[in-house]
């Protein structure tokens, strides 16, 4: 690491402010196990005065009265701050929670900013205002801002996640309470200060690191309007019963065991080559990672062979080396909690055709080997609920609608993926997976388009023109019909 930012502060309304309490989070190098930095442990009071201050810049300052043209001048300039940061972004993002520097160039950094801009193009073909004319009357439809916002974001993808949430929040004219997780606070930290460097007027966006018990009180603060959440469906719950209890509107982009069906006339090569990073990415980290893997049974013996060759091929160590494909996982926690799946798997009967255990050499950080399961049934909990981690399950089957069975058999739906050389079939079949997304022989759906789930997966979308609907309210206002003919 070798950015030194305001780490012994909180943003909030514009300023650098000291916390309230002295407690502190120490932030953990995945790689080396050492203590890299440690920020203040946001506490209710924090959360108070950050919410306050979003409240304020809502309901008295200029922010959501600016017109669409001034906001999205705001959000541009944040994207050139983006610009002139994604190095040293992807490097923060690297130190605090192990992703490998290449992917967090990528995935991390630069989607961040494409997401941004992808937002500002977006916006003026949004539809903030309409008019309707009928014989029963017409009317003028405004999307106002919903309020204030407070985005909790987890530690995987933790700048790109935030980006998703804040920048359709702001460009709608929402004020924003950014919570980061306790494991990567300091990408945060950087956002404040481009934040800062954009202009953005005080109070509109606020940073505040805490721990479960203040996070909580975030969520259920009754000056905050909306909360959207991106992390695991156990916390996705217990947020969704907070807010409903006050009819907080809520986004929950939650957890997911996807599902990659082979087809049986799918181009081997090309498929593994996607799965490698459509399963593996960020260490298996993702929450839309292809974890079960759906065989013809004929193809079955090939498919793992070649997966285990393509694992075998990914370089594992240290995260600040760019040929690095494999890093360690974010914390000791989270190591044990994808070998406690690991033992569970070997109990149950499914086999490992490779890894398994920790890589050889790596004594230091908090590493795992990239691990197949072969012979998983649909029932195994291996199959069933989300590790986190580089491991696979293999599960075959004889027939279309037997593969389509095996991947809807989850209480999960985020994403999924078809493989075959008929587009045509593989429509068919992608058009039956009760999935939000599905990636048609690895083809992303990119960022104009909605991602989010169905099921435990979550509730409401984000990007594209859908992602602006979680931050504005309808409101019709009815006019007399020339006034609509002048407005139209």
């Amino acid at each position: 690491m070798t950015w030194q930012g305001k780490y012994d502060k909180l943003y909030i309304d514009g300023a650098w402010i000291d916390p309230a309490t002295s407690q502190t989070i120490d932030v953990v190098s995945p790689f080396t196990e050492q203590v890299i930095a440690s920020v203040p442990a946001g506490s209710k009071d924090d959360m108070d005065r950050a919410v306050a201050a979003a409240r304020t810049a809502f309901d008295e300052g200029p922010w959501p009265r600016f017109t669409l043209k001034e906001r999205l001048e705001f959000v541009r300039r944040l994207s050139d701050e983006f610009r002139a940061r994604e190095d040293l972004l992807a490097t923060v993002i690297t130190g605090e929670m192990g992703c490998p520097i290449t992917l967090s160039r990528t995935l991390q950094a630069s989607v961040a900013r494409r997401r941004l801009d992808s937002f500002v193009e977006l916006a003026p073909q949004y539809p903030f205002d309409t008019v309707r004319i009928s014989e029963s009357g017409s009317a003028l439809i405004t999307r106002e801002p919903v309020g204030v916002v407070a985005t909790v974001i987890p530690w995987n993808v933790p700048q790109a996640t935030a980006i998703v949430k804040m920048a359709p929040a702001l460009i709608a004219g929402c004020t924003v309470i950014l919570k980061p997780a306790p494991e990567t606070p300091l990408d945060a930290y950087l956002l404040a200060e481009m934040v800062e460097a954009a202009g953005i007027p005080r109070g509109v966006v606020n940073v505040v690191p805490a721990d479960r018990d203040a996070s909580e009180y975030l969520v259920s603060h009754p000056g905050v309007d909306k909360v959207s959440f991106t992390g695991s469906t156990a916390a996705g719950r217990r947020i969704a019963a907070l807010c409903g209890n006050d009819l907080r509107r809520v986004t929950l982009e939650l957890g997911g065991k996807s599902a990659a069906i082979i087809l049986d006339d799918a181009d081997l090569d090309a498929t593994i080559q996607s799965l490698q990073h459509g399963s593996l990415r960020n260490s298996g980290q993702v929450c839309s990672a292809k974890t079960r893997i759906v065989v013809p049974r004929a193809l079955e013996s090939e498919v793992l062979e070649r997966l285990s060759a393509m694992m075998s091929s990914m370089p594992i160590g240290d995260p600040m080396d760019p040929a690095t494909m494999i890093g360690p996982l974010v914390s000791a926690r989270q190591r044990e909690r994808v070998e406690g799946y690991l033992d569970i798997g070997r109990r149950e009967g499914a086999t490992v055709v490779r890894g398994g255990g920790r890589p050889a050499g790596l004594d230091r950080g908090w590493f795992v080997e990239p691990t197949i399961f072969a012979g998983v049934r649909p029932s195994m909990t291996i199959a069933r609920e989300e590790i986190f981690g580089p491991v696979l399950a293999v599960l075959a089957y004889e027939t279309d609608d037997e593969a389509i069975a095996i991947a809807n058999d989850s209480e999960y739906g985020l994403n999924g993926a078809v493989y075959t050389s008929d587009i045509e079939r593989g429509l068919a079949v992608a058009n039956r997976i009760r999935t939000g997304t599905v990636e048609l022989n690895g083809a992303s759906a990119g960022l104009f388009a909605p991602s989010g789930g169905v099921k435990s997966s979550g509730i409401g979308r984000e990007g594209g023109f859908e992602g602006f609907d979680a931050y504005v309210e309808v409101k019709a206002i009815g006019v007399d019909r020339s006034v609509a003919a002048a407005l139209n």
